[in-house]
């Protein structure tokens, strides 16, 4: 019988902000959205004084006063993810990160190497993530990984579970015929809306279909649905991620701006984070594209293929610079704008070393010198950028572009 369990991290983003500044701690703290638009994370006393998740910034500011807003910080929440997702390789190999704060772990026969139960094991990778990392979590143990998600909520919502649950596969027939079809992962709105039409409310009902019934109503997906409740694992856990088809990043200016200067040390900056993304990936593209988005939500683009594969931004700057020349236009107000990487091929070490010219080869070891500052110091501890007037610019938009 296998034992699954999953890590979910409590109120990730704003536990991640309350860890760089323990002053926020025990008070009403949201994370808000790209350009501040809306509230993404909410602090358990955001929660308690009833802000809503996805409520516009302009709307809760006039009726949740005594509230701290923080811009979100997606670079701080990744590296604290992946410090989270080295600890738990440290338990088992068999670790696939779901999401940002979510991961599955196969746990099982663990307990003859640890010496211990499997409820001690997940008690003791709780206590050291939040010992060590300091982000608190809730974990969720059980036969499949569709009851592990089930027994993490039950984690997060009963206190007295104090963030750990285990199911166990005598107590399964007890708990689905408690637990409502909505409540089960993986089913939303109509699929429940499927269920009703024909009386089919509780878990502890589609065990009990016919799987010939499941699978003409619902298709593989609900023969998966009917063995994963069973505590029968449909779904194990896949260790090995996929590799992205593509890679895009993008972000709104601190205010609107026409200055074409300004708008090409942003797009140097998402260059950065695309090629360090597919270093660490061990990936080269192929194309990229440059976006820009007016004031007005209009989006321009331009695309190029490379000459050849690569992973340097400070070639892929050269291009972008090219592209943006196409795509900007003067007098034009934008309000974001963006890179994309496609066409993504793995590196080839023997391509690497053969056929680079030597700008090439300065261009990747500069790369390289670039990721070990970061990992030592941060991300964005320096950044590349443009020479033309960058002081003023920043003084506007908050941000500096250097080079």
């Amino acid at each position: 019988m296998a034992e699954i369990a999953l890590v979910d991290c409590n109120n990730f983003f704003v536990s991640c902000e309350q860890l760089m500044n323990p002053m926020l701690k025990n008070r009403a703290v949201c994370v808000l959205s790209n350009n501040d638009g809306c509230i993404i994370a909410r602090s358990k006393e955001a929660k308690e004084i009833g802000i809503p998740m996805g409520y516009p910034l302009f709307k809760a500011k006039k009726e949740f006063k005594n509230v701290i807003y923080i811009s979100r910080n997606f670079g701080l929440y990744h590296d604290i993810s992946n410090r989270i997702i080295m600890k738990l390789l440290s338990y088992t190999p068999d670790v696939e990160q779901y999401s940002i704060d979510e991961a599955f772990l196969d746990l099982t026969g663990l307990k003859k190497l640890y010496r211990c139960s499997y409820e001690e094991i997940i008690a003791r990778i709780k206590k050291e993530i939040e010992q060590e990392i300091g982000v608190p979590v809730s974990i969720g143990l059980a036969p499949s990984k569709t009851l592990a998600k089930l027994a993490c909520e039950q984690a997060k919502k009963n206190p007295a579970l104090n963030g750990l649950c285990r199911i166990r596969f005598k107590d399964i027939d007890k708990i689905l015929a408690k637990t409502y079809i909505e409540d089960v992962w993986g089913i939303g709105k109509n699929t429940a809306a499927l269920f009703h039409k024909y009386g089919i409310y509780k878990c502890s009902e589609i065990v009990k279909q016919n799987e010939f019934w499941l699978k003409k109503i619902w298709g593989k997906r609900g023969l998966e649905l009917k063995a994963e409740l069973s505590g029968i694992s449909a779904c194990p856990v896949n260790s090995k991620a996929e590799l992205p088809k593509s890679i895009q990043k993008t972000s709104a200016f601190g205010s609107f701006t026409s200055n074409k200067e300004y708008i090409k040390g942003s797009l140097h900056y998402h260059c950065h984070q695309v090629c360090s993304k597919l270093r660490k990936l061990g990936l080269q593209t192929e194309i990229i594209f440059v976006m820009l988005r007016t004031k007005d939500f209009q989006v321009f683009t331009e695309k190029m293929v490379l000459p050849e594969a690569t992973d340097s931004e400070f070639l892929v700057n050269q291009y972008a610079d090219k592209l943006l020349d196409k795509v900007y236009r003067p007098g034009i107000i934008y309000r974001s704008s963006g890179i994309f990487a496609e066409k993504l091929t793995e590196k080839s070490a023997s391509q690497l070393f053969l056929f680079e010219d030597e700008k090439t080869r300065k261009a990747q070891k500069l790369a390289q010198l670039w990721d070990k500052f970061e990992n030592k110091y941060g991300k964005n501890c320096f950044q590349i950028g443009v020479n033309q007037d960058p002081q003023e610019e920043s003084k506007k938009h908050g941000q500096n572009f250097f080079s």
